[in-house]
């Protein structure tokens, strides 16, 4: 008796190929060197920052039951000495991650979705339509976007929310313009116009066809803009702009400058939460250019 062998779903053939690419995405990526480095240390970054309550305590930033004196060189019991008012300032770093951290990302992540609704609507739609947004996006960019944020920070109320919005709505030019490049050259492919022959609309054509081969270079993009977002954020709060109720590395060199530390020579107020954005800034560029020379944003595919 001869048995036949069923073949595979569509749904069970998609998702094998869409581990085989992470699979050949992951081989690419460890041939990159400084992506691994970068990949390392932001890992440790969101370990501290996942964990940091087991590590320091929600306490930490309590300035009553602070437990040591004002501003104490680093020593065995404070590794990085105390603040102006005698908090651990180790703990204050760990502690202050999880705000860079969650405001970096979820400042990327508005102002990529932003430039990518821009930018596929307007390489898909063209006309007067791609005109109109060009055009703002072109004003956008010849603006300076951290006076852009500041202006936003300043007229809406301080919170973490306002924080986000104002890196988010100022960032995404870019972005919108390198996603409506590949959109046009996407739907230059024949099938779109076979997709569009059969009778596929506006949003089938985009969602289905363009989306999924612009995502390379959004992926590429995103990991590039967080390292900017916790920049503009640690900008912010230390021009006293960010909440004043969180702990954060751009708040900590804002109380650090309020308190004199620069004229002072109280380094360790300043070194640990400055050395602790470059880290992390750097290690999401190193990540981001790690993706790009895996991922080839003109194709949309694995080289």
């Amino acid at each position: 008796m001869t048995t036949t062998e069923t073949a595979p779903s569509p749904r069970a053939l998609a998702r094998q190929r869409r581990r085989a690419s992470v699979a050949r995405f992951w081989r690419q990526y460890r041939s990159e060197r400084a992506g691994l480095y970068g990949l390392t240390a932001l890992s440790l970054c969101a370990l501290l920052a996942l964990f940091a309550p087991l590590f320091v305590g929600s306490d930490v930033s309590s300035v009553t039951d602070a437990p040591g004196r004002p501003m104490q060189s680093p020593s065995t019991e404070f590794p990085l000495g105390t603040d102006q008012f005698g908090r651990d300032l180790l703990g204050l770093v760990i502690w202050g991650s999880r705000v860079s951290l969650l405001v970096g990302l979820l400042a990327a992540v508005l102002s990529v979705a932003i430039g990518t609704l821009i930018g596929v609507t307007a390489g898909h739609f063209k006309g007067w339509y791609a005109t109109v947004m060009m055009r703002i996006t072109d004003w956008f960019l010849v603006m300076p976007t951290l006076v852009l944020a500041i202006a936003l920070a300043t007229v809406m109320s301080r919170s973490l929310t306002t924080t986000v919005v104002a890196i988010g709505v100022t960032t995404w030019p870019t972005t919108a313009r390198l996603v409506r490049a590949q959109t046009l050259a996407v739907e230059t492919r024949p099938y779109i116009e076979r997709a569009q022959a059969l009778g596929g609309g506006h949003w089938h054509i985009m969602s289905r066809h363009v989306l999924p081969n612009v995502m390379p270079l959004v992926l590429a993009q995103t990991t590039l803009i967080i390292s900017s977002a916790i920049l503009a954020e640690a900008t912010l709060a230390f021009l006293g702009l960010g909440d004043p109720t969180v702990v954060s590395w751009g708040g900590l060199l804002q109380d650090a400058r309020e308190a004199g530390a620069v004229s002072a020579g109280d380094w360790w107020y300043l070194v640990p939460p400055g050395i602790a954005i470059a880290v992390v800034a750097l290690a999401f560029t190193l990540c981001g250019r790690a993706v790009e020379s895996v991922l080839n944003p003109r194709l949309g595919v694995s080289r």
